[in-house]
C-alpha cells in the first residue's frame, strides 16, 4: 500500500525541491497540495505548485488554496532568501494558469482528504501552520485521524533565521504554530531550522546534482540560483552553524515522512511556542523538566542519513 501524503506548501525553492522528491517516491502517493502565504504572497505560491507540478508532468494534482495571511500577526515573507516571486525570479511565460485551482479551500481540503483516509494520511507541512490551525479548528477530532504530521519550523538551541530567536515558519504565525504544537495531538515530527542546518549539502554535491542532464535539472537550477548566491554569503554561512553547505529545510521533513528509516538520531519532549516576548516570539520551547505537563511529546529529528538523503535528492530530478 502506497503511503498518502498531504503536502501543506508556501512553496519556495525548497518547498520545490521537496514536491520532486514527493513525486519520484515510488511507494508514495500525494492525495493534493495545500498552498499557504509564506516564503512569498499567497498567489505566488498557487503559481509556483503549478509550475513545479507541471515540470513533473503532474498537474493532474489537486491544489487548494490557503490563508493568505497569518491568524493574528503581520504578514512577512522571504524574499531575500527565495527570490520576489518565491522561486529566484525567473517567470515562465507559458506557466498554468490558477484556474486548475481546486475550489474547495485548502483548510477543508485537508479535513475531508483526511476524513476519507481515516488512520492514512501523513500531513507534511513546510509553511506557516496557518492552514492546519484552522483545519482543527474546523474539525476538533481531525488530529486523532492523522497517521502522522511532520513539520519544518521551530528552533532547538534559540538559534534565529528570521528574527533573533525565531525560525521563519513560527515566526510567520506564531499563533498557528502555538495552535498545531498543542491540538495535533497525532504522532508529530518536527525538522527544526538547526536540525536542516546540521544536515546541510556539500556544494561538490550541490554541482552534481544540479547537472544532471533533464529538464527537472535544468528548472531547478534556474529557480535556485538566487538561493545559492544568497547561501554563500557570509551573514548565512554563519547561521548554517555546521558549516558551509547548501540547505534544502523543506525536504528534510519530506524526506522523513517518506522513509523514516533515515532518522538516524531523534528525541521526544513536549513542545510549545512562546506568544509574548521581546526576542523570543515565535520561539519553540522544549519542556525538557516537564513543567508544561502536557502527555503529547513530538519527536525532535536530530540527524539522518545524508547519504540516502542526497541520493533521494538525485533522483528527485531525473
Amino acid at each position: 500500500m502506497k503511503k498518502k501524503l498531504i503536502l501543506d506548501l508556501d512553496t519556495g525553492v525548497d518547498d520545490a525541491q521537496a514536491i520532486m522528491v514527493a513525486l519520484t517516491a515510488p511507494d508514495v502517493e500525494v492525495l493534493g497540495i495545500t498552498c499557504c502565504h509564506g516564503n512569498t504572497p499567497l498567489e505566488n505560491v498557487l503559481k509556483n505548485t503549478l509550475r513545479v507540478l507541471k515540470v513533473c508532468n503532474r498537474l493532474d494534482i489537486p491544489v487548494f488554496r490557503g490563508c493568505a495571511e497569518p491568524l493574528v500577526d503581520k504578514k512577512r515573507h522571504a524574499g531575500d532568501f527565495h527570490g520576489k516571486d518565491g522561486l529566484g525570479d525567473v517567470p515562465d511565460p507559458d506557466a498554468p494558469g490558477l484556474e486548475l485551482l481546486q475550489e474547495q479551500k485548502a483548510s477543508e481540503a485537508i479535513v475531508r482528504m483526511v476524513k476519507e483516509n481515516p488512520g492514512e494520511v501523513t500531513l507534511v507541512a513546510t509553511a506557516p501552520l496557518t492552514n492546519l490551525a484552522e483545519a482543527v479548528q474546523l474539525e476538533p477530532s481531525l488530529p486523532e485521524k492523522l497517521k502522522a504530521l511532520y513539520i519544518m519550523g521551530g528552533n532547538c538551541e534559540s538559534r534565529g533565521n528570521t528574527t533573533v530567536c525565531g525560525e521563519f515558519n513560527f515566526v510567520a504565525d506564531s499563533e498557528a504554530a502555538h495552535t498545531v504544537l498543542d491540538r495535533y495531538t497525532c504522532p508529530t515530527y518536527i525538522a527544526t531550522w538547526e536540525f536542516s542546518c546540521r544536515n546541510s549539502l556539500p556544494w561538490s554535491f550541490v554541482d552534481v546534482w544540479l547537472a544532471q542532464d533533464t529538464d527537472k535539472a535544468r528548472f531547478m537550477d534556474k529557480i535556485s540560483r538566487h538561493t545559492r548566491k544568497m547561501v554563500q554569503t557570509e551573514r548565512y554561512q554563519k547561521e548554517l552553524v555546521a558549516g558551509p553547505g547548501f540547505n534544502s529545510c523543506d525536504t528534510y521533513a519530506l524526506a522523513a515522512a517518506i522513509d523514516h528509516t533515515l532518522v538516524t538520531e531523534s528525541e521526544e519532549v513536549a513542545v510549545t511556542v512562546e506568544l509574548e516576548g521581546t526576542y523570543t516570539r515565535g520561539m519553540m520551547v522544549l519542556d525538557y523538566m516537564d513543567l508544561l505537563k502536557k502527555t503529547h511529546k513530538a519527536t525532535i529529528l536530530k540527524k539522518v542519513d545524508l547519504e540516502r538523503f542526497k541520493q533521494m535528492l538525485m533522483d528527485a530530478l531525473k
